[in-house]
């Protein structure tokens, strides 16, 4: 909802946050994190429908509305491809016709010629009407090598809770006698075809404090779940128990990962004659990738045996099933300016996609069977281009990767390591980009960092200042990489498109806490670091003004989930500075967000604010916390889903009261479907862009 401004403060330097006690019993907001309560959710009725008036009504909102639907309902958007199944191929799709999607398959050869001929699987749209519940796809995991049985994941309204049902692929239905998990944030994977590795809700003491599995059982099919053997236990401060598997030629690698904090988790994988797992030497700190060639292949958060961390290496997975001494080979270390971001194997090639100044790049490892060092090659795809993995074609050795800029529509390759890539299939531009222009740029943030920042706008447009719309992420190690405009910023849909076409400009800021560079990237900004990501913004946001491309009052900023953290920050920082705020399934109560749903897995990134050390740093600048009477904020629009089971509602209702309490404008948009993610559909979707539009235009273009 919005509210009109008690009174106004005129402010020519940011503001110095205060730190706060803020016990629980002094939160005068505490009854809005009752998710389905009928008062919180009248709450949430009505500022929903303050929001609506003002937005829905407005001139242009049914046309932005309308078109954005077009955009993502298009019948022309690349089928991206799921899994590869011997010579067939899956893929998930949604159009205007199925708005929850289909799950289908192709030959391999006819996707690949452009020509898929599709045969559908399940549809979820009918599926949900026939079984009456609003399911929304989490996949489908099939078990090599003929594929045919399938742990088909659906979530009722999104939520990241869901219900795992076996499904046979030869006669596309449900098992009526299989194997079925009910509705948990559920962990599962085929360790063969009569059983399977399950991490669940298993009653009582089952989940951890961050609400996720704690006990992995083997489940053989014909017995009850609860006969299953108990085969790995973690603790109730855990983050959770994760299970998963490679295929490494004919052999199935199962494995267990105990998740101790967010960032550390110890790997388990099946001894020699598989029957029990054993501790790897895998250091806690790293992540695993994949499996290639016999060898496990790990990613180093930190640095190990004298190997830097950001590098690939590899590991025996004999030797480690036999509890043998294990050789570590290193099998890339990225440059300074590199990051490796995804890898991807396929029978003999590691693929490995890397950020090199934020741009993508494609490599192919090999490994020498002799003497076990690794060799890479650059495999060339796109300049200056987002690259990304998509898929992998095992048998074949080759890689299903897109490539794409901000103006530059999607294509889907499938690329060997010898030879020109062959486009699969490529998205129609879906705008006329002629007139404008992408810039990569660099901003200084206060301790003397270079930020990698693109900026998109019209070229009639460049050397005027415009309004500016950046967004930014700053956390998790999840690199900002610039995709096609028709889909920034992220769960925004084309809004970012609707903003350059009006003439302002768009920037995609890579700042600390992110990805973008590797470990130390990301470890810049954690836990009592954390001003560094906001300093990172605001360096952002004063390079706009400092070359004229906006002014101090005319950049609005926008950030979902960990970004919610991001921009409720830098608002109460420098409100001077900020003319407007956009903040998806957000984060913003720092003193409580370790006790709502997921929120105590997050620790190992905040900080702990039971640990007064750690409050006294996370307190300078909670966003909810730092909200202070008397002081005009930039006007905020909150949308968010009230099924998100990761990221409490509480967050987004709690922060909108009290700037409203305080006369401060804010929009507010809960949808009651779609999870984290927030949208459902692409329904959904398509309001949500024409409605941050329209506040974009009405706070920062329109308004006198």
């Amino acid at each position: 909802m919005i509210r009109a401004s008690l009174a106004a403060l005129a402010l020519s330097c940011s503001i110095t946050a205060v730190a706060t006690a803020a016990p629980q019993d002094k939160d005068p907001y505490l009854w809005l994190e009752d998710i389905e309560g009928t008062k919180a959710l009248d709450w949430v009725k009505k500022e929903n429908a303050a929001t609506d008036r003002l937005i829905t009504g407005r001139p242009g909102f049914e046309a932005d509305r309308k078109r954005a639907r077009e955009i993502l309902d298009d019948d022309r958007q690349i089928a991206m491809p799921g899994e590869v199944m011997g010579e067939t191929i899956t893929n998930f799709w949604r159009d205007a016709n199925n708005p929850r999607g289909i799950w289908r398959q192709s030959p391999l050869d006819a996707y690949l010629a452009g020509k898929p001929v599709w045969t559908t699987l399940i549809d979820v749209d009918a599926l949900g009407k026939a079984e009456k519940q609003s399911w929304v796809w989490h996949g489908a995991d099939c078990l090599a090598p003929d594929y045919k049985r399938c742990l088909v994941s659906l979530s009722p309204g999104g939520t990241d809770a869901d219900v795992v049902r076996e499904w046979d692929r030869t006669t596309k239905s449900f098992v009526s006698d299989g194997f079925t998990l009910p509705q948990a944030k559920s962990s599962v994977t085929w360790e063969n075809a009569d059983t399977l590795l399950v991490a669940t809700d298993y009653g009582a003491g089952s989940m951890t404090a961050s609400g996720y599995p704690r006990i992995v059982k083997r489940w053989k099919r014909g017995t009850p779940l609860a006969s299953a053997e108990t085969v790995a236990e973690g603790e109730h401060e855990d983050v959770g128990m994760n299970v998963f598997a490679f295929t490494d030629g004919d052999k199935r690698w199962p494995m267990i990962s105990r998740g101790k904090t967010f960032y550390t988790a110890d790997i388990k994988l099946p001894n020699i004659d598989g029957s029990r797992y054993i501790s790897t030497i895998v250091p806690d700190t790293a992540s695993v990738r994949d499996v290639v060639d016999g060898q496990l292949i790990i990613f180093l958060n930190k640095d190990w045996a004298n190997i830097p961390a950001g590098s690939l290496v590899s590991l025996s997975l004999a030797d480690m099933s036999a509890d043998r001494q294990v050789p570590i080979v290193t099998a890339m270390t990225p440059t300074k300016a590199q990051a490796i971001e995804n890898v991807s194997a396929t029978d003999n090639i590691l693929w490995v996609k890397a950020l090199d100044d934020v741009e993508g790049k494609l490599f192919a490892l090999r490994r020498d069977p002799a003497s076990g060092q690794w060799s890479q090659k650059e495999v060339a795809l796109a300049d200056k281009a987002t690259v990304t993995i998509a898929g992998t074609i095992g048998k074949r050795d080759t890689v299903l990767a897109t490539a794409e800029t901000m103006l530059m529509p999607p294509t889907l390759y499938a690329v060997g390591e010898t030879g020109a890539p062959q486009a699969v299939q490529s998205l129609p531009a879906t705008f006329d980009a002629k007139e404008m222009l992408v810039e990569k740029r660099f901003a200084t943030s206060k301790d003397g960092t270079k930020i990698p920042y693109f900026l998109v706008r019209k070229k009639s447009d460049s050397e005027a200042p415009v309004a500016a719309l950046i967004h930014a992420y700053g956390g998790f190690r999840a690199a900002q990489t610039p995709g096609y405009l028709t889909g920034q910023p992220y769960r925004a849909g084309p809004l970012g498109l609707f903003w350059v076409e009006d003439g302002n400009a768009y920037v995609l800021a890579g700042i600390r806490g992110g990805g973008e560079y590797g470990p130390a990237w990301h470890q810049a900004a954690l836990r009592e670091k954390r001003q560094a990501s906001f300093d990172d913004l605001h360096a952002v946001a004063e390079d706009l003004v400092r070359t004229g491309v906006s002014a101090k009052g005319k950049i609005a900023i926008s950030g979902r989930s960990n970004g919610g953290v991001l921009v409720g920050a830098a608002m109460t920082q420098r409100p001077d500075l900020y003319g407007a705020v956009i903040s998806g399934s957000p984060i913003k109560d720092m003193w409580r967000y370790d006790k709502m749903l997921a929120g105590a897995s997050w620790v190992a990134e905040y900080g702990d604010p039971d640990v007064p050390e750690d409050w006294a740093f996370l307190s300078k600048y909670s966003p909810y916390q730092n909200i202070r009477k008397g002081v005009k904020y930039p006007p905020t629009f909150l949308y968010l889903s009230t099924k998100d089971d990761r990221v409490h509602p509480g967050h987004a209702r709690k922060y909108a009261a009290r700037l409203m309490e305080n006369g401060n404008r804010v929009y507010y948009h809960e949808y009651l479907e779609g999870g984290h993610s927030v949208g459902a559909d692409h329904a959904e979707d398509a309001v949500r862009a024409a409605m941050l539009h329209g506040f974009l235009l009405r706070e920062l273009v329109e308004k006198k």
